[in-house]
């Protein structure tokens, strides 16, 4: 049980990873577990144990009654029971827990808003699916608010990061682009797939450092996470963005 000094629920001292599970079956569950362990290096976490991390989501598709269709499964670790204070107690005790709901595939192109709520791309914590992430939650009520679905998020230079909860592509003159990881952006999983599944198709992708402007030019920009793969973006702030070419390659990277 996760109690009231629970340092996840306390200081957000934790890690999350979102699973996508279809027909029961976890997607990429070695990627993201991968993924966990190398974050808990960086918090100075015990990473868990990945057979108790697979049985914990199993079992919450289970429970969920979700063992047909698509479903979103989120694994949390946290640095378990402290006292007051920032400083962790000497012997850590790290809960793990899993959750389950529905999760249908976008039928729609993504609608983009430029929030002003900025990554902060010196923080080791952009980098990580750490339980930190009110700026992604500020960020994606911005959108709502602006009439979108989803947030196109800057970092402290001004330069394209992510979105609330993908990463961003943009095509321009027959490359990918995609914002480097020192960015502020987040190694997606989802991200690494679509880079290689590219790389097997002749397209160069560039990690680079541009403006929000670079979207006003592209050919076409999609997004990416796990539970929607590539997804296409039609608007940004109101302006229609190019479908045609960017919509056929997401379906073919994605």
């Amino acid at each position: 049980m996760i109690g009231p000094t629970d340092r996840g629920l306390t200081l957000g001292d934790g890690l999350f990873e979102t699973l996508l599970a279809v027909d029961g079956a976890l997607q990429h569950a070695p990627e993201h577990l991968a993924r966990m362990t190398a974050g808990c290096a960086v918090l100075g976490l015990p990473p868990p144990d990945p057979a108790a991390a697979l049985g914990l989501m199993t079992f919450a598709l289970a429970d969920a009654g979700l063992s047909g269709g698509r479903a979103a499964v989120r694994l949390t670790l946290t640095a378990g029971p402290g006292g007051r204070g920032l400083d962790r107690p000497p012997a850590l005790v790290p809960r793990l827990f899993a959750t389950a709901a529905p999760s249908p595939l976008p039928q729609a192109p993504a609608r983009l808003a430029l929030s002003g709520v900025r990554r902060n791309e010196g923080s080791p914590a952009s980098r990580l699916k750490s339980l930190a992430y009110l700026d992604n939650v500020l960020a994606r009520r911005e959108a709502l608010a602006a009439g979108a679905d989803e947030a196109v998020m800057l970092n402290g230079a001004g330069v394209l990061a992510c979105a609330a909860a993908a990463n961003l592509f943009w095509l321009r003159e027959g490359r990918l682009y995609t914002p480097a990881l020192d960015c502020g952006a987040l190694a997606g999983i989802a991200r690494a797939r679509v880079m290689a599944a590219a790389a097997r198709r002749g397209i160069e992708v560039v990690e680079t450092h541009e403006g929000p402007e670079a979207l006003a030019s592209a050919e076409g920009v999609f997004l990416t996470n796990s539970l929607t793969g590539a997804r296409p973006a039609g608007v940004l702030d109101g302006r229609i963005l190019p479908l045609e070419s960017v919509a056929a390659l997401a379906a073919r990277l994605g």
